[in-house]
């Protein structure tokens, strides 16, 4: 059976150039280092916004492998919440495994 992508349900990073009204429109994002605060390695602030309008961002690769919810490189979560951690865009879904 194929895998489905889980959406990121909510980004609360409103900075991020991808981010309008809470949404993320990156086609996917990748979720990465450091292992115990895994970071949207998306993320970058620009002026414009840019992305896909009528898309929401799936997850397209986790590097975290310490996460209960990651199964060789990719997010089993049936869907992931990103917001500020410390000063940095985290995965909120992130769970020791």
């Amino acid at each position: 059976m194929p895998k489905k992508m889980p959406k990121v349900l909510e980004c609360t990073v409103t900075s991020c150039a991808y981010n309008t009204k809470k949404t993320c429109h990156a086609m996917a994002i990748t979720i990465g280092d450091p292992p115990q605060d895994p970071a949207c390695d998306t993320f970058f602030e620009a002026s414009q916004h840019g992305g896909v309008p009528d898309m929401t961002a799936g997850v397209g690769a986790c590097k975290v492998s310490s996460c209960q919810h990651n199964s060789a490189y990719e997010c089993d979560a049936p869907d992931i919440h990103v917001g500020m951690k410390e000063g940095t865009p985290d995965c909120l879904t992130f769970e020791m495994r």
